[in-house]
């Protein structure tokens, strides 16, 4: 959590989307990327994945809990070598309950929130993220992102089109966003990447690592 003298507090984007700056200490970014380095060398190690057309995606991603690709879910990554992901761990799902109840205000809302899988986006200066749903779970639990890096573009847009309403703000070093509710089925995307945005003292060496907890409901 924001540990400066006067920590920014939390803003609702929209009804369930809550975007707290500076959430994250140094030293829990700084954590959080070295654990990912670990996870991107495997046991399935990062990829860019391929949509159904056969394009890849400008994003690299590695999974913890359950593998994802476009638009499913699998305990094997079938897709790349064919081994079981990573564990999701423990003490990450305490992360995504104090997140919950911290963005809210609420010890309340992070009570019963127990994902068991989470997506690490890499981007890179070129990388993009196009408007889209996380709806290949199934249910309907909050999603935590947690940005570490150079700063993006996003925007968060509305549950019926890709198109407008949507808001955009810049996700930097440290922010939190969570949606749920209402907006958990919000489309979103980051059109763009700040290069050198990002404080050195995270350990990440350009870039933009983004950590999306969420809740399969599979079994």
């Amino acid at each position: 959590m924001n540990s400066s003298l006067f920590p920014a507090q939390p803003r609702e984007i929209a009804p369930g989307a809550v975007h707290v700056p500076g959430w994250l200490s140094l030293d829990e970014q700084r954590e959080l990327v070295t654990a990912c380095r670990d996870w991107a060398r495997g046991p399935v190690p990062m990829r860019s994945a391929k949509l159904p057309g056969g394009h890849s995606m400008s994003v690299q991603t590695v999974c913890l809990g359950w593998h994802w690709q476009p638009y499913k879910y699998s305990r094997t990554a079938d897709d790349v070598d064919g081994r079981r992901v990573a564990d999701f761990p423990e003490w990450m799902a305490d992360l995504g309950r104090r997140a919950l109840a911290e963005a809210h205000q609420d010890p309340a809302a992070g009570e019963g929130y127990n994902p068991d899988t989470a997506l690490i986006n890499f981007y890179d200066d070129q990388a993009r993220m196009g408007m889209h749903q996380d709806k290949d779970e199934k249910a309907a639990a909050p999603v935590v992102s947690l940005s570490i890096g150079d700063t993006c573009l996003f925007r968060f847009g509305n549950t019926e089109t890709r198109t407008k309403p949507y808001t955009d703000l810049d996700l930097a070093s440290g922010d939190l966003f969570v949606f749920g509710g209402p907006s958990r089925f919000a489309f979103h995307g980051v059109p763009k990447i700040y290069p050198n945005t990002a404080a050195p003292e995270t350990g990440l060496q350009g870039g933009r690592l983004n950590i999306t907890m969420r809740v399969t409901g599979m079994a």
